[in-house]
């Protein structure tokens, strides 16, 4: 056992009862052709059915994905989603909390969404996701150099249109996205823990990119532990330990129960 899997361990011994939070797209399931597809893993399902009976586990997924999708995807009662990087939530005992209102976010979109339209149009390999909250841009099957130059131009195109005193834009690997300066996983993942602050509970996150690194941040800054669903070499690595892919992800939850103090 090396020093990762002594501090997991250690940690998961220390509580009876564990807080997981869990992403989903890279971690719970594989990642989707198209951002549009929606359809429930019956897998997953069964697995997060299995960790709330279990009694000892309270749950909370925190997605990109809008709240809509997350629905569909796990139509499971008794878990907390956290949608759009935690900017829409509906908490287990079905309360639904937003973080912003949407009307003073959209209109900027609105604005921005035909810009980027126009930009696309007729490019291979590109898709406009429109996540209510925020826009996304995903190059994922564009080729190499055509999706960096656009990228690049999408994102100047943004910084043009978009407050940023309101307004981030991020970037990503072949992808990009506009949206609030709250739609972070970092700030939604100290929401999650405001209004809801464990008790006697360690504290796990699951995510696979960067933009689960912020919230890897605020869990070790609590005292838990991030765990990174990835196999590829990363430098300046912040996680405490990984593993290489969902499935094995999956296999390895199963065993959260028993590990628990």
């Amino acid at each position: 056992m090396n020093n990762s899997d002594q501090k997991i361990q250690t940690l998961l011994s220390s509580q009876p009862r564990l807080r997981l939070f869990l992403d989903y797209d890279g971690t719970l399931a594989d990642f989707r052709d198209h951002p549009d597809q929606v359809e429930p893993l019956p897998e997953v399902i069964d697995l997060l059915k299995f960790l709330r009976n279990s009694g000892k586990i309270k749950l909370a997924v925190l997605s990109g994905r809008r709240l809509a999708h997350l629905q569909a995807l796990i139509p499971v009662n008794g878990i907390t989603l956290a949608g759009t990087y935690g900017l829409e939530i509906l908490k287990a005992d079905g309360s639904l909390h937003y973080r912003l209102d949407y009307n003073r976010v959209r209109p900027a979109l609105e604005v921005l969404k035909p810009i980027w339209i126009e930009l696309i149009k007729d490019k291979q390999g590109f898709f406009l996701e429109d996540k209510g909250w925020s826009l996304a841009l995903h190059a994922r099957f564009a080729e190499d150099v055509i999706a960096a130059n656009l990228l690049e131009k999408a994102q100047d195109q943004a910084a043009e249109t978009l407050d940023i005193k309101e307004f981030r834009v991020v970037p990503g690997h072949r992808f990009l996205e506009a949206g609030p300066l709250l739609a972070d996983k970092g700030e939604g993942m100290k929401y999650l823990l405001e209004i809801d602050p464990p008790e006697e509970e360690s504290l796990l996150y699951l995510g696979d990119d960067d933009k689960d690194e912020a919230a890897f941040r605020v869990i070790q800054s609590c005292g838990g532990a991030a765990i990174r669903v990835c196999s590829n070499v990363i430098n300046q690595a912040i996680e405490d330990w990984r593993l290489p892919n969902p499935q094995e992800t999956r296999l390895w939850l199963r065993s959260l129960p028993g590990q628990l103090a």
